[in-house]
């Protein structure tokens, strides 16, 4: 299974750093316990990106909040292993065509190509949006 990326840096034109972070936002209020420097740092991460910057211009920026996380006690700061509980096992995602009675056809994506995050489509609730670019995320189909 391939999505189209535009944009990005990494496996599959995606950044994984800011995929992390999109995920961690997105996670249930509370769960990212960060101190004020922390929070700066996320606000000047996404101010840069949704000016339009470039994220090579961003690495020491993530490099910071990465160290701020493991201070804060994430300890896998912005990597893909969890220590935020979530429905299925920490650092494994489902993929996006498993599930219901039906394969989908389609899956959702970050809104701007910039991150790895994909979704499977859930018709029962609210449309994911993207902490990072405050959009939610775009539909695209499998192929």
């Amino acid at each position: 299974m391939e999505i189209e990326a535009d944009g990005g840096s990494g496996p599959r034109g995606g950044h994984a750093r800011l995929e992390q972070l999109c995920l961690r936002l997105t996670d249930a209020p509370g769960s990212l316990v960060l101190g004020e420097r922390g929070l700066r740092l996320i606000e000047s991460i996404t101010s840069a990106l949704r000016a339009g910057r470039a994220l090579e211009e961003l690495d020491d920026a993530f490099d910071e909040l990465e160290e701020e996380l493991l201070a804060a006690g994430h300890s896998a700061g912005l990597g893909s292993y969890r220590t935020t509980p979530t429905p299925l096992t920490p650092g494994f995602q489902r993929l996006p065509v498993a599930g219901r009675a039906h394969s989908a056809l389609h899956v959702l994506a970050c809104p701007r190509g910039r991150c790895e995050r994909v979704e499977a489509p859930d018709d029962d609730g609210p449309h994911p949006v993207c902490r990072i670019f405050d959009q939610p995320l775009r539909t695209v189909p499998l192929r």
